[in-house]
């Protein structure tokens, strides 16, 4: 790739750069690698980043504004979130490289601030006092997180690792000792059909059940 003279900015930079970790993973990100693959000296990058940790807080920040791009709040605030937080694990699925490293940090950027002021303005609608919709959007956002850090993790690994692990459950599992795991082997036949998208749903959907029941104790007093 070829950078024109006067045309490197931060949205370039950050855009190459995640399609660099959608194809090669985190090694790619060095600025000399970067500025290579941009066609500018390595130190051009320095005018739109200090260093490369602000670079990584700028991807993981764009994957958030990825997931709010054409999103629009409703008036039903269970649905809010759960639209919202559906949009945020599509993105993460999409680039896992970039969700491993970027889901176990605060970016304190336009992305993440919109998406925090989003769940919370939901959460007021559903009843909640500022404190206590904190405490639940942390649940949230930690719940979301904590799938889509795994799941990519899950995703970045060899076929031959991603074949072993997901064949464990049909081979090691189902010949269990049922005398010393009865519930392992009482199990065995439906565990290999348990997938990524659908747990992730269940546990989205038990969060929510569990939040407007909180919400419907907290509004009848």
């Amino acid at each position: 790739m070829s950078t024109a003279r006067g045309t490197l900015s931060a949205d370039l930079i950050v855009r190459e750069c995640l399609k660099m970790l959608d194809d090669e993973g985190p090694a790619a990100l060095t600025f000399r690698r970067i500025g290579k693959h941009l066609g500018v000296d390595p130190t051009a990058l320095y005018r739109h980043f200090r260093n490369k940790d602000e670079l990584i807080l700028a991807i993981a920040d764009s994957l958030m504004e990825e997931a709010l791009d054409g999103f629009v709040p409703g008036e039903d605030w269970m649905q809010t979130i759960r639209e919202l937080l559906r949009r945020s694990r599509s993105v993460y699925m999409a680039h896992p490289h970039a969700a491993i490293i970027g889901t176990i940090r605060v970016t304190r950027r336009e992305g993440e601030m919109r998406i925090v002021e989003t769940i919370l303005d939901a959460l007021a609608k559903a009843g909640f006092e500022p404190a206590e919709a904190s405490r639940l959007y942390r649940v949230l956002d930690d719940l979301n997180l904590a799938f889509a850090g795994l799941d990519a993790g899950f995703r970045v690994m060899s076929a031959e690792q991603q074949a072993k692990d997901v064949g464990a459950w049909s081979k090691e599992y189902a010949l269990a000792d049922q005398r010393e795991f009865p519930r392992i082997a009482a199990a065995a036949p439906y565990l290999p059909d348990i997938e990524e998208d659908p747990t992730f749903e269940l546990a989205l959907e038990l969060m929510l059940s569990a939040i407007a029941h909180r919400a419907e104790q907290l509004n009848r007093r």
